[in-house]
């Protein structure tokens, strides 16, 4: 069968397609939460999540509820890739270069900016006010699942572009929560956990590529931030910086090497059935091993964890916090609520005005302009999809508020806004698109 250049645009479109069933699940499993916490089966579901387990020894050990395990261990797994997501698209990616990485750049900061203050002049004073950092993210599984259901009509630029403005949108969330939602420091907690990080930054100038130990040091560099006082989930970025980025084999090796595998492999004696001989399965092997060599750890690590992040970890993680109590009745006082407006109308008015405004001023400054085959009707489309807060936007409202009728309504508001701004995003991309099919 004859080469395609298509094929190697694969990855690619594997990414998309995962990112929209990835969207699929994590609406499924917002949609049982919500049931689940409206129905008779509520005691036993808020019940389940404040099981205690505990991970140690009796005088040596960590003890906490399944909800702080999720959302402080399992949701390092997820700023794990958004760690790798980052270092790569700084490298190698639409962040590499100053020019391209300018658009994306300055749209993301006008859709952080804006939208926190916009939620600020609605809730000026605390505790409401601790929640400004709400409305500032953006959720890339629902946005791109979104352009992934409109296929053809956006065009390749402005999916790539959304894509840079939300991993740019995750480093400001990172950087806010490492600033802003973190508690007392402790100078032990934080020496130890230099520490580690040395080890993983040395392991790194070492050219040490075997997993197993950014692991190890992973997990003591995030027990040891837990105790810290600031946020555990940092540890998964810091670690997924430090991940080698070159490959064992560059280019001329991995052909040379595998040239060779094949050819030995061409005049080995086959044998019948399904099962190969000893000598042709280590030759297999032989060339696997180079294959993996030929990858970088980063690449392939991102690769192989995306699909565990977008199908395992984010759907647990709206399982656990997406289940809010409201009564139909308690709607209209909800929407009233000043915190629901704040992040509603940080979502789906501040989003796409900062995202609009910033990038026109960064094209005018002849800093960027738009992507190739993109306007600015698109961008505007693009700026309501990025109005899709959900799991970034619902991580820090855990950490924003105490009391849980402000997370509450907090909450209804990312519901709310997420699902008007996915679909009005929708709507006006499939419109101005028309001419494009």
């Amino acid at each position: 069968m004859p080469f395609k250049l298509s094929d190697l645009l694969q990855p690619f479109e594997d990414f998309f397609k995962r990112q929209a069933s990835g969207g699929l699940v994590l609406i499924g499993a917002t949609v049982l939460a919500l049931v689940l916490a409206n129905s008779p089966a509520a005691p036993y579901y808020h019940a389940f999540w404040e099981t205690k387990l505990t991970i140690g020894f009796d005088n040596f050990g960590l003890s906490h509820s399944l909800h702080h395990w999720i959302n402080d261990g399992l949701m390092a797994i997820f700023f794990f890739v958004v760690g790798l997501e980052l270092k790569r698209e700084l490298l190698a990616g639409e962040l590499a270069s100053p020019r391209k990485a300018a658009l994306p750049i300055a749209a993301a900061v006008g859709g952080m900016l804006v939208p926190a203050l916009i939620f600020l002049a609605i809730n000026p004073g605390p505790p409401e006010a601790d929640g400004w950092g709400i409305p500032m993210a953006t959720d890339i599984a629902f946005a791109l699942g979104v352009i992934a259901l409109l296929g053809k009509r956006v065009s390749r630029s402005m999916a790539i572009f959304l894509t840079a403005l939300a991993i740019a949108d995750d480093l400001g969330a990172v950087l806010v929560i490492a600033l802003f939602y973190s508690g007392p420091l402790s100078s032990t907690a934080l020496a130890l956990a230099a520490g580690f990080l040395a080890l993983l930054i040395i392991g790194n100038r070492l050219d040490i590529q075997h997993p197993n130990y950014y692991a190890l040091i992973g997990v003591a560099l995030w027990a040891a931030l837990l105790k810290s006082g600031i946020h555990a989930s940092i540890a998964g970025v810091l670690i997924g910086f430090t991940i080698p980025v070159r490959a064992r084999h560059g280019d001329e090796s991995f052909l040379n090497k595998s040239f060779q595998l094949l050819e030995r492999y061409k005049t080995m004696e086959r044998t019948e059935g399904p099962f190969h001989n000893e000598q042709r399965l280590g030759t297999l092997l032989a060339l696997e091993h180079v294959c993996h060599n030929a990858m970088s750890p980063l690449q392939r690590m991102e690769h192989e964890m995306n699909g565990w992040v977008i199908f395992g970890v984010m759907p647990i993680f709206a399982l656990a916090n997406a289940g809010i109590h409201l009564a139909p009745s308690e709607i209209p006082t909800a929407l009233a609520h000043p915190v629901t407006l704040g992040v509603m109308l940080g979502l789906l008015l501040g989003k796409p005005l900062g995202i609009l405004s910033f990038s026109w001023l960064a094209v005018r400054l002849k800093f960027c302009e738009l992507p190739r085959g993109g306007s600015w009707s698109e961008l505007a489309g693009i700026g309501i999809l990025a109005g899709i807060g959900f799991t970034m936007s619902m991580f820090i409202t855990n950490l924003a508020f105490i009391r849980p009728e402000l997370a509450t309504a907090a909450k209804f508001g990312i519901f709310t806004a997420s699902l008007i701004a996915g679909c009005l995003g929708y709507a006006l991309l499939y419109r101005i698109t028309a001419s494009k099919v």
